[in-house]
């Protein structure tokens, strides 16, 4: 929905962009959260207070605890990214724990308790970035490229640079073709 925040989807979109972990879909009429009381006795819920009654339904609880937390840590922000302090004149709380038991403040927060899982961090993105390169999903056999090129870009502090040139000179990058271009005469040429 527009007007409004989505922590599941910042949660979601941190679990599986970020550390490469995606949560598994929602089982089956699962009501959403859009169906929860809006308001209580005139005053409009927050989206924390909103996602806490969706989450009362045991069947939502299990995935939520893993992803609202890393979500609500990012309230601060609106829907346009914008600082805030108040959810519908509700003060924003952004604090959570994540299921490890790591306890989260904001954004800053967040990004301290991520840094606990750095290793995930870096292979993911480099998976990211290597996908991106060879058009293409990474497979298994493309996994010690990737540990190498995570391995080689510690030594350089991890650089984005030492990233982008490891993959470069990945043999995976170096041997992929792209299919022929069709030419405005009908014709194939070499990309």
């Amino acid at each position: 929905m527009a007007d409004r925040t989505s922590p599941v989807q910042r949660g979601k979109w941190v679990l599986q962009v970020l550390l490469g972990s995606p949560p598994p879909p929602p089982p089956p009429n699962v009501p959403a959260l859009e169906d929860t009381a809006g308001a209580v006795d005139g005053r409009l819920l927050s989206v924390r207070e909103r996602m806490e009654q969706h989450r009362s339904n045991p069947a939502c609880m299990s995935c939520h605890r893993v992803i609202d937390p890393i979500g609500l840590a990012l309230e601060n922000f609106d829907v346009v990214g914008r600082y805030r302090m108040k959810d519908n004149g509700v003060p924003v709380d952004s604090t959570g724990q994540l299921y490890d038991g790591t306890t989260m403040q904001g954004a800053p927060g967040l990004r301290s308790a991520l840094l606990k899982y750095k290793a995930a961090f870096l292979m993911t993105f480099a998976e990211n970035l290597m996908t991106y390169a060879l058009g293409r999903r990474v497979e298994a056999y493309d996994m010690p490229a990737l540990r190498a090129i995570v391995r080689d870009a510690e030594k350089q502090n991890h650089r984005i640079g030492a990233y982008i040139t490891g993959i470069t000179r990945a043999q995976a990058f170096q041997m992929s073709r792209r299919a022929p271009v069709e030419t405005t005469a009908g014709q194939a040429r070499p990309n």
